[in-house]
């Protein structure tokens, strides 16, 4: 069963407790996607586990600053719709949910998919004025001057890809 993102994507921002336009809201999960796309591409890393990291891994917090909980807060919101808004076997719903646990409090992991997931997160630090150092990222792609270079740029400057509009149908400026 493929994942229906705009389904998906309602039931997300339904419980969202924050702004959409936040620091940890809808620009920065479609920077994780894309970022995660990149990365997957190169580290072999499972897609579908990094594609619906993107969009769970923030989904959950209260704060914009200190909120250690929101990553296994997020892990078990992702329980709770996995075989209703998207199917994953066992093996890979354990990486969606670790990703999604440790994402802010473990430095790295055994698996590519996980840090894979975990850099495309890292590599958005832009967004809150920290440049992504390769010391913090797990993966070779990720560590790449140029990939730093190129992901940084996008979160530094704000940057909403088109899809955000396009295909997900959500205007920014319009909401909370």
């Amino acid at each position: 069963m493929p994942v229906n993102v705009s389904q998906l994507l309602d039931v997300i921002l339904e419980r969202y407790a924050l702004a959409y336009d936040g620091p940890h809201g809808v620009a920065h999960w479609a920077r994780v996607l894309e970022n995660g796309r990149v990365l997957a591409k190169e580290t072999g890393a499972n897609l579908e586990v990094v594609e619906l990291f993107a969009l769970l891994h923030d989904s959950k917090r209260v704060h914009e600053g200190h909120d250690p909980d929101h990553g296994p807060r997020a892990a078990e919101f992702a329980r709770t719709l996995r075989n209703h808004l998207f199917v994953l076997p066992d093996h890979e719903f354990g990486l969606l949910h670790r990703a999604c646990a440790g994402h802010t409090n473990v430095r790295t992991h055994p698996d590519i998919t996980v840090q894979t997931c975990w850099d495309a997160d890292r590599l958005d630090l832009g967004r809150v004025g920290i440049t992504p150092h390769p010391n913090r990222l797990c993966t070779e792609v990720a560590k790449r001057p140029e990939t730093i270079f190129w992901a940084d740029g996008r979160a530094t400057f704000h940057v909403v890809p088109q899809f955000v509009r396009d295909e997900w149908r959500i205007e920014l400026d319009t909401h909370r």
